[in-house]
């Protein structure tokens, strides 16, 4: 019985002659774009790495990745096997793990999750500890988490999670609300013009700091948008940590998410007061593939960290 392989409308492949171990060299040639790289990932022979990639052009028919500059750029047809072949490999992957049963305490996987400062801060020192006392060889990799959901890096395998604040999620991503947050007022201790909450008008004449983490407009200025209103935001950066401490050595103040607002407020010579107004809470949620729901290891980290939203 012959095989073929479809991928995304491309010409079949005939895989009775195909070495299917061809497949992760070429996965590896797209993420890392450098044969010296991907030979670093697969633990193979640079000349290993070429010589596939030269029988996966002579198989394909198709260049695959061509040299531009110092850089190797991925051809139309290597894009369109990109995220395919990507899945294919992680569903095999997971199907002989899952034939083993996952055990946390002798598992030594790596987990890639994307998420912004402020989710860092609150919630990986409690989920590190717990890997240290139940799974103290799994590896925790972070990125950094731009305003809009890293659909593609989900897609073709390079995170495993996201923990975010979405306006949409698209219907082929499971998700769960993680955690709901509401915003703060914080200032530092001496404050000459914050000894308590302020009234709107006292919020208006406070110089503020912005952390925008990429928006354009945050909660506060939307709503104040609303209202015909605007604050006077002479600081904008892209950082909570360091929000925090540059608002502890000066007069400026900073809406920050309530229990960052706390935490910092326990480390610093900070002040947390309410806002004059009600915005309501934001919500906080845990993305990742949907065919990944039967992942033993990846559901035992969701669990681990729905707990810590919970707690």
């Amino acid at each position: 019985m012959k095989f073929s392989l479809v991928i995304d409308g491309i010409l079949p492949v005939n895989i009775s002659n195909f070495d299917l171990n061809l497949l992760r060299v070429l996965d590896a040639l797209l993420r890392e774009r450098n044969v010296s790289r991907a030979a670093e990932r697969l633990s193979l022979s640079q000349p290993a790495v070429s010589n596939a990639l030269n029988r996966l052009r002579e198989l394909l028919g198709d260049p695959l990745l061509v040299r531009v500059g110092r850089a190797m750029q991925p051809t139309p047809r290597a894009l369109a096997l990109e995220a395919p072949i990507r899945a294919a490999l992680r569903q095999i992957e997971q199907s002989l793990v899952m034939g083993e049963g996952f055990d946390p305490a002798r598992s030594r996987q790596r987990f890639t999750i994307a998420l912004t400062d402020y989710v860092e801060l609150i919630c990986m020192p409690q989920l590190l500890q717990q890997l240290a006392e139940e799974a103290p060889g799994v590896k925790i990799a972070i990125r950094h988490l731009s305003p809009s959901l890293p659909a593609a890096a989900l897609d073709q395998g390079e995170l495993d999670l996201v923990l975010g604040r979405f306006e949409s999620i698209p219907k082929r991503f499971s998700s769960r609300r993680w955690m709901s947050e509401s915003l703060r007022l914080v200032a530092r201790r001496d404050h000459p013009h914050v000894q308590e909450a302020p009234d709107l008008s006292g919020f208006l004449r406070l110089r503020h700091l912005w952390v925008h983490g990429g928006q354009t407009k945050g909660m506060v200025d939307q709503w104040l948008g609303e209202q015909g209103l605007a604050r006077d935001i002479v600081y904008t950066t892209p950082n909570y940590l360091q929000a925090a401490h540059i608002v502890a050595g000066t007069d400026l103040t900073v809406v920050l998410p309530a229990r960052l607002a706390q935490h910092f407020a326990r480390l610093l010579p900070l002040q947390v007061q309410s806002l004059p107004f009600a915005l309501g809470p934001f919500h906080l949620d845990l993305v990742s593939v949907a065919q990944r729901e039967d992942d033993e290891a990846l559901q035992w980290l969701v669990e681990r960290l729905m707990v810590i939203g919970r707690s």
